[in-house]
């Protein structure tokens, strides 16, 4: 039986051979420096059979890292790290974009040069406890609002940063907007306490997302830039008064780009806890024109009716894709699959991470 799933699509300048796309995985096995090693490459070239792979989050400037060995792109050395990646997934016929990240308020001094605090729209903590450098827990620090002189050197980064994964080989870049990190906290009114022309009204709450997406899609062409968003995923204490206005004015903003994609993560409207009132994610899809990618939660079964029913274009798969390698051939025939072991989702070496077993053909 032929599927959807399985059949080819254009997103932007990018021609994959399927709609399965490995989902941006963070899984903290960079090396010294946060060079990416020649076990991530190899990582990645086992799972080139995925129509997109969008790489693990990987932060733009130092300030940018929250969570321990966590690669970047923002040194010569990552550079070299990344094209041997990039060169092993297509040799093995795969494309790979290249996810950018600053994690703002979800970080601690460990992390920061001199040992700061980290940065963020407002002055506000996230309650409970987050991750230090050498793997422990501590509780989230207060973050320093950042100056408005700040942000267009934040914005450029951005843009040095697309230019960089170009030039290691990535065939685009993925905006990371979601999950509750640094564009994410501008956005949302919960944390965006500003009053400068990046906060107070929703206008202004979009201004540095849309000023990234203008100077990446200047750098690299829109065709090859997608942003991930997540209206209701209330992680790292996210919460908007009203995500689905907001959320309907980033997509209109966003839509204007001609980007590949726009991929649309996290939480359903079904799911206790929703980041502010729940509205249905799908109501979004009317209002842009492009590809758009889902990701929650989804199986061979319901990624097939998402594609099917017109809902999605293509589906990003996470954890079965970090126990499953070889998910598309499992998908292909309707195998089992591998069981993922969350205990060694976070640093480590090989064990749960390139020692999952393929189909025995």
């Amino acid at each position: 039986m032929s599927m959807t799933l399985l059949s080819p699509v254009t997103l932007g300048d990018l021609t994959l051979k399927n709609r399965c796309v490995m989902a941006p995985l963070t899984r903290c096995r960079a090396g010294a420096g946060n060079v990416p090693t020649d076990l991530m490459a190899e990582y990645y070239r086992q799972r080139a059979t995925a129509g997109l792979i969008i790489s693990e989050a990987s932060q733009i400037l130092p300030e940018g890292q929250g969570y321990p060995s966590t690669p970047g792109m923002h040194s010569a050395e990552q550079v070299a790290g990344w094209r041997k990646v990039t060169a092993a997934v297509h040799e093995a016929g795969g494309l790979m974009v290249l996810q950018l990240w600053h994690v703002g308020r979800v970080s601690h001094s460990s992390f920061q040069p001199g040992h700061a605090r980290p940065v963020a729209p407002s002055a506000l903590a996230i309650a409970g406890e987050g991750r230090t450098a050498d793997f422990g827990k501590a509780p989230y620090e207060t973050p320093r609002a950042l100056e408005t002189a700040e942000i267009p050197g934040i914005v450029q980064a951005y843009a040095d940063a697309a230019s960089r994964a170009l030039d290691a080989g990535f065939d685009g870049v993925e905006i990371h907007a979601a999950n509750g990190y640094l564009i994410d906290q501008f956005l949302r009114d919960g944390t965006n306490h500003r009053t400068d022309a990046y906060g107070g009204s929703l206008e202004n709450r979009l201004r540095f997302l849309r000023e990234i997406t203008e100077a990446v899609t200047a750098r690299v062409g829109a065709g090859r830039v997608g942003v991930r968003i997540s209206p209701l995923q209330p992680a790292n204490g996210m919460f908007d008064s009203d995500p689905q206005t907001t959320f309907r004015a980033v997509v209109h903003m966003l839509d204007g780009f001609g980007l590949a994609y726009l991929h649309v993560a996290g939480m359903g409207s079904d799911q206790p806890g929703a980041a502010g009132p729940a509205f249905a994610l799908d109501s979004l899809r009317g209002l842009w024109s492009g590809r758009w990618m889902v990701n929650y939660r989804y199986t061979r079964e319901t990624a097939e009716v998402a594609l099917t029913e017109g809902r999605a274009d293509a589906v990003a798969f996470g954890v079965p894709f970090i126990a499953n390698p070889d998910l598309v051939a499992r998908f292909a025939r309707g195998a089992e699959l591998n069981t993922a072991d969350p205990a060694s989702f976070y640093g480590g070496g090989a064990a749960g991470y390139t020692d999952y077993p393929f189909l025995p053909d």
